[in-house]
């Protein structure tokens, strides 16, 4: 019964800090000149936006459960519990994971709400932590699960499941994995391109536990070169309240100057980089090149796979 799943993350918690931990330790056991390795503060941010993340999703999960419960209510469908269905839930949940990843990297306002797991310029295990307050804008992209037939819980399982996952590949302690592993699983390899800030690299690597998604929507790169962490312009504050709010006040400083109800559209559904094409024009008189809504240029983001959102 879905009732009596368990509660995955809740479970992990020990293992996460144990694992970071350890990895902290490996770092003062063996420096590595060429890893971002940690900063105090910077870790410290990231363990304070998972601790508000709990919070916040707690106060979210009221009205998404409650749409979700309803959907399920007006189906016919139903999908059991069993032992054979749950993987099959979870590919599916993997593969819903993936559009939503995407989605939230090539419009603006779902960007806003993923950014903050790209904003540090580390990249470590504290770094899988620095998760979003304003998640609300995820659930959408399953709703199509809920109306096949899969129950709420066995979903909430599943994402947390999904969750875990990802953990132990925010790390650059582990080079790459045998061949078959890098082609089937997301790995630290391929999830470190997905954080990179480098033009190639940028909007990337979208997959949660597969990232054989990425091979066949044609977003997937492989690691060819050390990656640059953060954001396109990294933002200078270990405040994880202006961490978790940082883009929406872009896009609110973005549509107080926009001219047009089509500009103050675009500032909001369109890419994180976009720009009216006369105010482009204007910076390339200038002498500029175009910029992001956090301030960085748009050239190397477009031509990855035509997204602008830094990673």
């Amino acid at each position: 019964m879905p009732s009596q799943l368990p509660d995955v993350v809740l479970w992990s918690i020990p293992a996460f800090i144990l694992l970071t931990v350890v990895e902290i330790v490996s770092y003062r056991l063996h420096p590595d000149e060429d890893a971002a390795g940690y900063e105090a503060k910077d870790a410290a941010t990231s363990i304070g936006m998972g601790l508000g993340s709990l919070v916040f999703d707690a106060l979210w999960k009221i009205p998404i459960v409650a749409i979700y419960a309803g959907v399920y209510e007006l189906t016919p469908l139903r999908v059991p519990v069993e032992w054979w269905t749950l993987p099959l839930m979870l590919l599916a949940q993997d593969f819903f994971y993936y559009w939503s990843h995407r989605g939230h990297h090539v419009i603006r306002i779902l960007w806003a709400c993923h950014v903050v797991h790209h904003s540090s310029r580390k990249f470590n295990l504290s770094t899988a932590l620095r998760q979003p307050w304003t998640t609300w804008t995820v659930w959408p992209f399953y709703v199509p699960m809920i109306a096949l037939g899969v129950h709420p819980a066995a979903l909430a399982f599943c994402s947390s499941a999904n969750l875990v996952y990802q953990f132990w590949i925010h790390t650059e302690r582990i080079g790459k994995l045998p061949r078959p592993v890098e082609f089937v699983f997301n790995t630290p390899s391929h999830h470190r391109v997905h954080h990179a800030s480098q033009g190639g690299y940028l909007d990337r690597n979208f997959g949660g536990i597969l990232i054989v998604w990425d091979r066949l929507f044609g977003s997937f790169t492989p690691e060819t070169e050390p990656c640059v962490f953060g954001l396109t312009k990294n933002i200078s504050t270990y405040n994880p309240l202006r961490v978790a709010t940082h883009e929406y006040a872009a896009i609110g400083r973005d549509l107080r100057s926009a001219r047009s109800w089509n500009e103050r559209a675009g500032r909001v559904f369109r890419g994180p980089g976009w720009a009216p094409a006369e105010a482009s024009a204007a910076q390339r008189t200038n002498g500029a090149k175009p910029r992001t809504d956090d301030g960085a240029d748009t050239d190397g983001a477009a031509a990855a796979a035509g997204s602008t959102a830094g990673t």
